[in-house]
């Protein structure tokens, strides 16, 4: 339309220009008198001038055939133009239908590409999918984005479940965890709190979701891309730790710490993880670490809240407290300093890392032989038994003795260099 709107004047100008053209030539064509002056029309003679001829007059027509044609031409140009205009604007018209139509195909099978293809009732439980807050995706695409699951694309592999990178299309990749049991009660109110607290909590060390699928047995959680896996696969994986520097742990060890103090300090009502492990610690492209697994999560209650000064004994109705995840926090920090699993089964039993480690931890002389082979004598003894002495104090066996998670981070970060955030406080 916005074409007609500078199409229509020039055509309008066009017939008028020929219609003036026909105009003056008609006002041209005349008769003229033989015998009287022929610069004086016969239009303009009056009576008494015809009596001076000494003849009859003889009238001399221009015949106006010249002007007819000239009107024809000038009919027949502008309804040529006029057919022109309009059937450009047909093919104009059609043309913009044809691209909309393949523009709003290509928005709909990507918006389908993100609805759920399944009814179950755990869906609708969520509240964020209530609230339309966070999308479902489809399982074939995601499927389809990881090549089957394929082994290729896994990114590491935990107690619940597997990370694979997805390749939604060529600008876009996430990370696919993949849960194990879907059919189970536990595992299903596990995921649903997951996916809950997930969609409520933004922090730059608490993993960000992006969706959710849940397709007969199988539940899917959808995450940002985290390129380096878990902290396990890092560690205890093919790589024996290896790519991580005394610096690069030093870093995730402050990044799981900020993470905790956002949930602890400045979440309204204060919530405690609950499953802090080396497994739930996800890694970027730049070892940026970041929490997930909020299977277990809940609010931390006034009332919990005051149960840390009574013994852990005292604990084992269920109630929860900040300084489990500070003590949990304590096993991450042995594993990043000694390279053991939280949980070593040399034998039929079981050693955890807490029982071995904490005696050894207390003589200086002999700490650094105990250490991770990856990277014995590649940092400060001062910065060595200042970690070593925070780690003691996260495991302590009485709550009340544990630091809080604010502490741990004030301890932590002067150890680190300013590029890696050393210096900086971020909430």
């Amino acid at each position: 339309m916005c074409l007609l709107r500078h199409l229509l004047p020039i055509w309008v100008l066009l017939g008028f220009f020929f219609f003036s053209t026909a105009t003056k030539s008609q006002e041209s064509s005349v008769v003229y008198v033989s015998g009287a002056s022929p610069e004086i029309p016969i239009s303009q003679a009056s009576p008494r001038m015809g009596a001076q001829s000494p003849g009859p007059p003889i009238v001399k027509v221009v015949l106006r055939q010249d002007l007819n044609k000239k009107i024809l031409i000038a009919l027949i140009v502008s309804s040529s133009l006029l057919c022109v205009t309009v059937m450009f604007l047909v093919y104009l018209l059609l043309w913009r239908y044809r691209n909309m139509k393949n523009s709003f195909t290509g928005i709909k099978r990507k918006s389908d590409s993100v609805k759920s293809v399944t009814t179950k009732p755990i869906v609708h439980k969520i509240d964020s999918v209530r609230k339309g807050t966070i999308p479902v995706y489809e399982y074939q695409l995601l499927e389809s984005a990881t090549n089957k699951f394929s082994d290729s694309n896994v990114l590491s592999r935990g107690g619940r479940g597997c990370l694979y990178r997805a390749c939604l299309d060529e600008k876009s990749s996430v990370t696919v965890k993949k849960l194990d049991g879907g059919g189970e009660t536990d595992i299903e109110k596990q995921f649903e709190t997951e996916v809950d607290w997930l969609a409520k909590i933004r922090h730059q060390n608490i993993v960000s979701l992006l969706g959710f699928c849940v397709y007969r047995q199988t539940s899917c959680i959808v995450y940002e891309l985290m390129q380096n896996g878990s902290l396990e696969s890092q560690l205890h994986g093919p790589s024996q730790g290896s790519g991580l520097t005394w610096q690069l742990r030093m870093k995730i060890a402050v990044d799981i710490a900020r993470g905790l103090e956002y949930l602890h300090e400045h979440c309204h009502p204060p919530v405690v993880h609950r499953d802090l492990k080396s497994s739930s610690i996800l890694l970027d492209s730049d070892f940026n670490a970041k929490i997930s697994d909020f299977g277990f999560a809940t609010v931390l209650t006034t009332q919990n809240k005051n149960l840390i000064h009574k013994a852990s004994e005292d604990l084992l109705d269920g109630k929860v407290t900040d300084k489990n995840d500070v003590y949990s926090f304590g096993v991450i920090l042995l594993e990043l300093l000694l390279g053991k699993k939280s949980v070593e089964k040399p034998s039929s039993e079981p050693e955890s890392i807490v029982t071995w480690a904490v005696p050894k931890l207390s003589d200086r002389a002999n700490l650094p032989n105990i250490l991770d082979p990856a990277i014995k004598g590649t940092m400060d003894l001062k910065h060595l038994y200042q970690v070593a002495a925070v780690a003691v104090l996260c495991v302590q066996p009485e709550p009340s003795y544990r630091p809080l998670i604010t502490d741990v981070l004030h301890s932590l970060i002067p150890l680190l260099p300013v590029e890696l955030g050393g210096s900086l406080r971020i909430l």
